[in-house]
């Protein structure tokens, strides 16, 4: 399992490349962008914010920061809620890669050789974050676990046949069939109908 995180993205061009995510380099690059598009010079600029040339030029080269009257006045100038200027500040953001055959297989309460729950990766710094599990059943069982918890659950099929209980009800799938569901309600295969069965199954707790 392999943790990536996105970076600071420079755009062409960029002077402020030179501090990938800072605070002044994400600014600099923000308010660059948003002068463009509003197609004004940055002596305009200067002019709309009461602000001098050469600050709005150390702002676009990331080399002064910005006090919070500043960036008021700029985002003024601009016609931008202040909160744009700082579009990009905070581009460290976790993502959890599961290369194809890996995960780690999660044992559950009751059960056996042949019910594999493959997990296919995690979100540590986020609460309520979904958790996506791959589950493949290749032998047959009388009695198969129930499950409860908080939350809410979708299974998607992708082969063999089953019947999945949630409550008091029966739902017989087969592949292409999805379900969504409460999880608070026991819930579970209640019957293998063709195997081996393998499907997608995403708890959001």
């Amino acid at each position: 399992m392999t943790t990536e995180k996105a970076g600071y993205l420079p755009l062409a061009g960029d002077d402020s490349a030179e501090a990938p995510g800072s605070l002044e380099a994400v600014i600099a690059v923000q308010v660059k962008r948003y002068r463009a598009e509003a197609g004004i010079s940055a002596a305009e600029l200067a002019s709309r914010t009461g602000l001098s040339k050469a600050m709005i030029s150390k702002i676009e080269s990331a080399s002064t920061s910005c006090s919070l009257t500043t960036l008021q006045r700029l985002a003024h100038g601009l016609t931008v809620p202040v909160t744009a200027l700082f579009q990009g500040a905070d581009t460290e953001r976790e993502a959890t890669l599961t290369k194809a055959g890996e995960g780690s297989v999660t044992v559950r309460t009751g059960t056996r050789h042949g019910h594999e729950y493959r997990s296919l990766g995690s979100l540590k710094r986020r609460e309520n974050a979904i958790e996506p599990s791959m589950v493949t059943l290749t032998s047959a069982s009388d009695v198969f676990p129930l499950f409860q918890h908080p939350g809410t659950e979708f299974i998607h099929m992708l082969e063999g046949r089953m019947v999945y209980g949630h409550g008091s009800y029966e739902y017989e799938l087969s592949p292409g069939d999805s379900l969504v569901f409460e999880g608070e309600g026991p819930h579970g295969p209640l019957r293998l109908i063709e195997l081996p069965i393998r499907f997608l199954a995403v708890a959001a707790r």
